[in-house]
């Protein structure tokens, strides 16, 4: 009787488990179709010419010459966008998140919507208004067009940063903070040595956040710029509208590289913030 029992329980599991795993199935065929496959292409034409055979001149082509230093003033003024983006970003969040997430301070959730509402709206029709809105009080992107673009830029991706520094406020230990105001720690001390330790994981994320779609993020840069301002994603294009595919592919692979290296700082410094 128990075996009996048993393998009936064992087959009600099965019979469970199988229209769960059925539900994998359009995931993983997209996850196949438009990640795994692109990503390969991307691959193939990177060490490939034109009549498809291997060959490394498209690596000559990016980092040989003259070409190199294009490519690393691209690459340099793409890292520095980002940088200085996400710095503003997380200088601006911190404070709001914290307002936010405290019940003392916020007593209407609704607010939090409003802060996260621009996220709803497509970044291009932000971007357009946030040139027009600018041009209105005479900060033109034609003579100013590192300023615009960083206003822009941190206007659409603020919101990405308030969002993870938000959630990882709400889950304080207020416990820990009362105990250091108890103990004596002034107010800038329990924010320095107790608040922001527990927020790395929020600050963290929000950096990656802002970080990585920024350094590519290439049309917002070309609106509120005048083209004058030319991102690793913007050159991508460029590459493959004038049907460079294989060079194109190369600059492709060298934003993988920078975004994944951002994604494992995010999860070292993730990791180490939960030691804690």
């Amino acid at each position: 009787m128990p075996s009996s029992q048993g393998q009936a329980v064992k087959k009600t599991k099965n019979h469970v488990s199988e229209p769960r795993k059925a539900l994998t199935i359009p995931y993983a065929a997209f996850l196949v179709l438009f990640v795994i496959f692109p990503i390969l292409l991307i691959f193939f034409y990177a060490f490939t010419d034109k009549q498809g055979n291997f060959t490394l001149q498209n690596f000559q082509d990016v980092f040989a010459g003259d070409a190199s230093n294009a490519t690393f003033k691209v690459i340099g003024t793409s890292l520095g966008v980002a940088a200085l983006t996400t710095v503003i970003c997380i200088i601006l969040a911190y404070p709001i998140a914290y307002i936010l997430a405290n019940s003392k301070y916020n007593k209407n959730k609704i607010v939090v919507y409003l802060f996260l509402l621009p996220m709803w709206i497509n970044f291009v029709i932000r971007t357009t208004a946030t040139r027009d809105m600018l041009l209105l009080i005479g900060i033109d992107y034609r003579t100013m067009p590192w300023v615009t673009s960083i206003i822009g830029m941190v206007y659409n991706y603020l919101p990405f940063a308030i969002l993870p520094l938000y959630n990882t406020m709400l889950k304080l230990d207020k416990s820990q903070i009362e105990a250091a105001a108890d103990l004596g720690a002034n107010p800038f001390d329990v924010f320095v040595k107790t608040i922001i330790p527990m927020t790395i994981p929020g600050i963290v994320s929000a950096i990656t956040m802002t970080f990585m779609p920024t350094m590519s993020s290439y049309v917002i840069t070309d609106a509120l710029s005048g083209r004058t301002i030319t991102l690793i994603g913007g050159l991508i294009e460029n590459k493959f509208l004038l049907s460079q595919l294989n060079v194109g592919s190369v600059y492709a692979i060298l934003m993988l590289i920078l975004i994944g290296a951002s994604v494992v700082f995010e999860r070292h410094f993730t990791e180490q913030g939960g030691k804690r």
